[in-house]
């Protein structure tokens, strides 16, 4: 718009006619001249992807590759050690076994795995031990306690539920990480976290639409239930602990949610806590199951009729239950302190079609029409949550951009 004199002092406006451009001229000129984009009205596939690649990007430059390393051997432990061990928690059942407690003991009974890995941190003179508090170790023994009730709660619910049905019900864990994350923590809770809430819970009602059409024979109506119920309050406990647990890390050791200060150099406070968590799991439970359990001499009675290799197939059962939970709890404490309760719970939701899957290939589980419909939703709300993650930290990523510009940009006119 143009604003001419004339001789009676008045102003005249003379409108300009700008050639049309195409939109890769249009935003390159947009770009060169340092001028904002305030809406887009038909952003293509391409260049939505070009923006999450680029969000990505900065992500990780933002923070040293050790720190991706380590992030990514977490989730990586979770996302293969925690199927592991459900369906190993199944096969315990199917060969024989019947103690909760023995069960729930194994899981444990790995606690030397991060005591061990803690020595060469230690040796190599790159970290040393974190002072043992009061405090810290009544927080270590509350999380043990915690382990202890969560695991025992597992393995009553996989007595009674096939471990496709478990895990699919154990999703829930989603909603309960991101729950107490926000109650204990203060993590932020998104709009695409609160869809896949809503989505992953459908997914969870579904299955207790379908609850006869998967009981294994000898299980009774009122059992199965049981089991729902009690796969529903571990998964809630599960939520607790990771969030306490990123408590710990933020208030007594110096890191989590994401801290600017969270390295490789300290990441051996994760090793100390799950070594000292789990340690502590382990008294409670071996207590537990020698005041109300079986006794550790039904380990004896339960190997000699163990199908599938007796004594030796028993003690591998049992061997790889506790290698495989403990590496499976090491990614997730990593996750926890590495990112935020929030991820851990999305991580520990996303292994659900893998065990899910893989119950159907190696156990036959029957898999009606409501489970794969469940499972299709449960896939979705993960899905959708990572999108919306992804679109969030584009959009914050734009506002910073932008405001830092006009803080550099002077004023038209100065």
């Amino acid at each position: 718009m143009e604003k001419h004199g004339d001789g009676d002092g008045l102003l005249h406006h003379h409108a300009i006619r700008v050639p049309p451009q195409g939109p890769e001229v249009a935003a390159t000129a947009i770009e060169e001249e340092g001028l904002e984009i305030t809406s887009e009205p038909n952003v293509s596939l391409r260049q939505k992807a070009a923006e999450i690649t680029a969000t990505t990007m900065a992500a990780y430059r933002s923070k040293p590759f050790s720190f991706w390393a380590l992030l990514f051997l977490s989730g990586g432990a979770m996302l293969t050690a925690f199927p592991a061990s459900s369906l190993l928690s199944r096969l315990y059942y199917n060969s024989g076994g019947q103690s909760k407690w023995i069960l729930s003991w194994s899981a444990v009974a790995g606690w030397p795995i991060p005591a061990l890995l803690l020595l060469p941190y230690y040796l190599a003179g790159k970290a040393s031990p974190t002072p043992p508090t009061a405090k810290l170790c009544l927080w270590y023994a509350l999380l043990g306690l915690l382990s202890a009730a969560d695991n025992l709660l597992y393995a009553w619910a996989y007595a009674y539920l096939p471990a496709s049905t478990a895990s699919l019900v154990a999703a829930s864990s989603l909603a309960f990480s991101a729950l107490f994350g926000r109650l204990i923590v203060k993590n932020r809770i998104g709009l695409a976290a609160l869809n896949a809430i809503v989505v992953i819970t459908a997914g969870v009602a579904i299955v207790a639409l379908d609850s006869g059409s998967d009981r294994y024979p000898g299980v009774t109506r009122a059992q199965y239930a049981l089991g729902f119920v009690l796969d529903v309050l571990a998964s809630a406990l599960h939520g607790l602990i990771f969030a306490l647990s990123e408590l710990v890390f933020a208030a007594h050791l110096g890191g989590g949610g994401g801290s600017n200060k969270v390295g490789s150099g300290s990441f051996h406070v994760v090793l100390e806590q799950q070594a000292a968590v789990s340690l502590c799991g382990f008294a409670f439970t071996s207590a537990g199951l020698a005041a109300f359990g079986e006794g550790f001499g039904a380990m004896a009675r339960e190997a000699a009729g163990f199908s599938g290799g007796g004594k030796a197939a028993y003690g591998m059962v049992m061997a790889w239950s506790a290698v495989t939970f403990q590496v499976g709890v090491l990614g997730a404490t990593g996750v926890v302190f590495l990112a935020s309760t929030v991820l851990a719970g999305v991580l520990n939701a996303v292994r659900v079609p893998v065990t899910s899957v893989a119950a159907v290939v190696w156990f036959h589980d029957p898999m009606s029409g409501f489970k794969i419909l469940s499972l299709v939703i449960t896939v979705w709300g993960f899905g959708s949550y990572m999108v919306g993650q992804s679109s969030s930290s584009s959009t914050a990523a734009k506002e910073t951009s932008r405001g830092s510009s006009r803080h550099a940009r002077p004023e038209l006119g100065s």
